[in-house]
């Protein structure tokens, strides 16, 4: 078991060096044409495929880094060049952890290098679970899966939305229910294939940030996957919902379902993206301020301008101290009994956007310009407050988890 360690290695830093460079002359370069184009950074992606950052190889390699920090390190990085290119270019990674959380090792091995592609053929995944009605209340999800023993395929009907590069996916992975009864315990993921007949893209969503994500609904009508597709097997999840129903007849102990397995392995991941976009508008400040003169002298030189600097940079190190006490706890098999994972999102998230406005307040009008990148990482900021989980679900994460209580 790695030792908790704020020392990264050599290995580490020269990768983490690798891609702030990537960040800097590639990412940051094309921002804001992509922001204002609001379309899928499609050559940033390829040129990161070229150099072997979207790929699955590099990913498994942060992944299983020993310590955990692999997978934060290189967010904070990548994000700290572009929040809405960033996200294109991590966003496979999602819908790929849900098949790492979910699925069996012959499901691993052939569904997450289809998700990439190559250099040459670059594609895309989705994790689709939000819904209209249905967002932090999962409960209330409506796609259904209803098994057709006879063909041994699951037919998929309903529409979700918020999907990170929905309907332009090579491969989607899709929750739905299977025992309505059981409510957010009765859930299962399933992979739809390339080409899948019955899976279109609905509305792609005109967004306040991150505009250079691709965000759309996927509308599912009569969509039929073979069983090899259901995420785990049947018999793994006959056995789950099995267990499902006996504890929710004795008032027993609660099951996580397939949705918020992959978000919790997630969180410190979007967490670290927070911390590398509040990181990003700090360093435009604090250069800024520096450098503008008001009154005969740098606008640093007054109180005001300096306690703001020395308030947002303890912010974002203790951010980031809570995300990588995070990850490391969940690569070493911690469990997160004061719901670590959750803390780590929620304070990273509420410090981007805190940090971020006070980078735009510094510029002064110049920060309200788009001349200026804090502009943009400001707009940016507000989506790690939403998506998966937002701060209230957080909040009412980390209280359950510490009172034992079902607060309402």
């Amino acid at each position: 078991m790695a030792e908790f360690t704020l020392e990264l290695n050599d290995d580490q830093k020269q990768v983490r060096d690798w891609l702030h460079g990537f960040a800097a002359h590639v990412i940051r370069p094309a921002a804001s044409e992509w922001d204002e184009r609001e379309e899928t950074p499609w050559p940033v992606i390829q040129e990161a495929a070229k150099v072997g950052i979207y790929s699955l190889d590099f990913y498994a390699q942060q992944f299983f880094d020993p310590t955990g920090l692999g997978i934060p390190m290189a967010m904070e990085e990548l994000f700290w060049g572009d929040a809405g290119i960033a996200l294109s270019i991590v966003g496979t990674g999602l819908a790929a952890v849900g098949v790492l959380a979910n699925g069996t090792e012959e499901q691993i091995g052939t569904w997450i290098p289809q998700m990439y592609g190559d250099a040459d053929d670059v594609k895309v995944a989705a994790f689709c679970s939000s819904e209209p009605d249905a967002g932090s209340d999962v409960a209330s999800m409506r796609t259904r899966a209803v098994y057709d023993q006879a063909k041994d395929e699951w037919v998929l009907n309903g529409t979700k939305t918020w999907a990170t590069n929905g309907g332009i996916a090579n491969v989607h992975v899709v929750v739905a229910v299977v025992d309505p009864e059981l409510g957010s315990k009765g859930h299962a993921s399933f992979i739809v294939p390339p080409d899948t007949p019955g899976l279109s893209q609905g509305q792609k969503f005109k967004k306040h940030g991150i505009r250079a994500s691709h965000t759309a609904e996927v509308v599912l009508e009569d969509v039929r996957v073979p069983g090899h597709c259901l995420l785990g097997g049947k018999e793994k999840l006959d056995q789950r919902l099995a267990r499902a129903h006996e504890r929710a007849a004795s008032g027993g102990e609660r099951v996580k379902n397939a949705a918020m397995a992959t978000f919790e392995a997630s969180r410190p991941a979007v967490g670290a993206m927070a911390v590398g976009t509040a990181r990003a508008a700090y360093e435009v400040a604090l250069d800024y301020a520096k450098t503008r003169t008001q009154f005969g002298r740098p606008i640093i030189d007054n109180q005001g301008i300096a306690f703001q600097l020395a308030d947002m940079r303890t912010q974002i190190d203790a951010a980031r101290l809570l995300v990588w006490r995070a990850s490391w706890m969940a690569t070493t098999g911690k469990p997160f009994t004061s719901a670590e994972g959750s803390m780590s999102k929620l304070y990273a998230s509420e410090t981007a956007k805190k940090v971020t406005a006070q980078a735009v307040q510094i510029l002064g009008g110049n920060g309200f310009t788009r001349e200026y990148p804090v502009e943009r990482m400001h707009r940016d900021a507000a989506i790690y407050t939403i998506f998966e989980g937002t701060s209230e679900i957080q909040r009412l994460v980390i209280a359950r988890t510490l009172s034992g209580m079902p607060i309402r």
